[in-house]
């Protein structure tokens, strides 16, 4: 039975305008049409790496923000001993249902539920993980760093906490702020957004393909992404994906040592835009 957030916590997550929410989970419906097994082994791929693990075997798993489930899925076919995923948007909740019909029927090791990581009593209510992932999704809550403070307690003592969040380039940020805020409070304004920011990216890229990687550029656009992502589905996400909070690396390396965590694994974006990856050891208790 799905757990609906309350209205303070439905308040919270956004400005109280529907409209300048972006609608994720549709997107991420479209992107299950593309779904395949090569896309899935990525999936795979990407957690075996950033974990540093060969499997998942006798590790729980949970999934902050599931999206398309996609990455849920990947943790079963790791042999994760449970996996618990929950979403805020209803429909990125029925395509982590849609997955686990697909490939995992009758798992009861497999739960699948809307929640809210800005509603403390949802997560006070959940059992401890040996892994808790949420990769691109706190910084979309409305209240990063409140997200921040509330994933802290579902991750067991040893346990690994894999994050990835917007980067902060400064006035840069700002700037895709407001596109941002622009796509979503602007309907008719969309296509033409996505046309610009599209021919932006496509422009860097070509110039980036041809001359420094000397390879021919439809490749990107033919080719699995990375994580087993689709360059369509991002580029969607990134022109409309508000509410939209980014963050300095050493700010959250700080946030979360002050709080028992070591720091073991750090992919930076490079100084660009785009997401920082890290995970975490909790070693401790709090200190703070």
């Amino acid at each position: 039975m799905l757990s609906a957030p309350t209205a303070a916590v439905d308040q919270r997550l956004g400005s109280g305008r529907s409209e300048e929410r972006f609608a994720f989970g549709k997107n991420w419906r479209q992107f299950l049409q593309s779904l395949d097994e090569e896309r899935i082994v990525e999936a795979e791929k990407s957690l075996r790496v950033m974990l540093e693990v060969e499997d998942l075997i006798g590790k729980s798993f949970l999934d902050v923000g599931c999206g398309s489930g996609l990455f849920s899925l990947a943790a079963m076919r790791l042999g994760a001993s449970r996996v618990h995923s929950f979403d805020y948007d209803l429909q990125s909740v029925a395509c982590a249902q849609e997955l686990k019909q697909r490939y995992f029927r009758d798992a009861d090791n497999w739960t699948i539920q809307q929640g809210s990581v800005l509603d403390q009593t949802y997560l006070f209510h959940l059992e401890k993980f040996n892994v808790v992932y949420s990769w691109g999704v706190l910084h979309h809550t409305g209240n990063m760093w409140e997200a921040l403070e509330n994933v802290v307690g579902p991750v067991a003592t040893g346990g690994k906490l894999f994050l990835a969040l917007y980067n902060d380039q400064g006035i840069f940020s700002r700037g895709w702020t407001t596109i941002k805020r622009l796509y979503n409070r602007a309907i008719i304004l969309r296509p033409a957004i996505i046309f610009i920011v599209g021919s932006y990216f496509a422009t860097r890229e070509l110039i980036f393909d041809v001359f420094v990687l000397r390879k021919n550029p439809l490749n990107r656009y033919k080719d699995k992404r990375s994580r087993g992502m689709s360059y369509f589905t991002d580029l969607i996400d990134w022109a409309g994906g508000y509410p939209f909070e980014v963050a300095k690396p050493e700010a959250v390396f700080d946030f979360f040592r002050a709080r028992g965590f070591e720091m073991v694994k750090l992919k930076t974006a490079g100084g660009n835009h785009g997401n920082n990856e890290f995970v975490f050891i909790k070693r401790t208790k709090p200190s703070i």
